[in-house]
């Protein structure tokens, strides 16, 4: 891999075709799938690993590259704001023809975690299996969960156990609701087939520690409204 390029993909250049490949970072060296093979570029996934970048740090979430939340854990927070001022930098002179001065760095947040003030999860009745678990005939992906939506999937959600966008309760508040609502026998929303009770919950968290949930159901059931949000 040569550089990064949007949406979290990094890029290989072959005989002067652009090839975008996700899953991996700059310095690694891999075998690689085409999925799109066009005139001038190609998009592709690894599917043999020769060595890793020396750049490369563990991911701290779990539930990293499978989410649709974060796409740079693997990459030293220092290096993810180098290789996003060059992409900035690119696209407003390559693509806008921007005549710039000279930039200044990016400033760096000073918290990489719990940093968002708004987070919105999804409830499902699909739960986005794990590679490993594709093969497992016990395992049943027809479960109620809140989380996600997976990378790439609209109607599969990503069953989060603990998320580091916002700090807590958010975390809390999201499996006392997904457990209130498995208790009572709260249908989760199936996007194909728009159907259900719970669909999404938005939970702000000011700097004064005030909190605000918003909790979106798809069915105008007074009894569930009403009534059962008190147990």
């Amino acid at each position: 891999m040569e550089d990064y390029a949007a949406g979290g993909k990094s890029l290989a250049k072959v005989d002067g075709k652009v090839i975008f490949i996700e899953n991996v970072v700059p310095g690694d060296v891999v075998d690689v799938r085409l999925m799109k093979n066009k005139k001038d570029w190609a998009e592709g996934v690894p599917i043999h690993t020769h060595s890793l970048s020396a750049d490369r740090v563990t991911p701290f979430c779990s539930h990293f590259s499978v989410c649709g939340g974060c796409q740079w854990q693997m990459l030293p927070y220092e290096k993810q704001l180098q290789y996003k001022h060059k992409q900035v930098e690119e696209t407003l002179k390559r693509i806008g023809k921007v005549a710039l001065p000279e930039c200044l760095p990016i400033l760096g947040a000073a918290e990489t975690r719990h940093y968002r003030n708004k987070v919105e999860y999804t409830f499902g009745n699909k739960r986005y299996l794990l590679k490993e678990e594709l093969t497992d005939e016990s395992v049943n992906g027809q479960q109620d969960v809140a989380g996600f939506h997976a990378k790439g999937f609209f109607d599969k959600v990503v069953d989060i156990k603990e998320c580091f966008l916002q700090a807590e309760p958010t975390n809390a508040i999201r499996l006392a609701v997904k457990e209130l609502g498995i208790k009572n026998n709260w249908p989760f929303y199936d996007i194909r087939n728009h159907t259900g009770f719970l669909r999404t919950m938005q939970v702000r968290l000011c700097t004064t520690r005030e909190l605000m949930v918003n909790i979106v159901v798809a069915e105008n059931d007074e009894q569930k409204l009403n009534c059962s949000w008190k147990q």
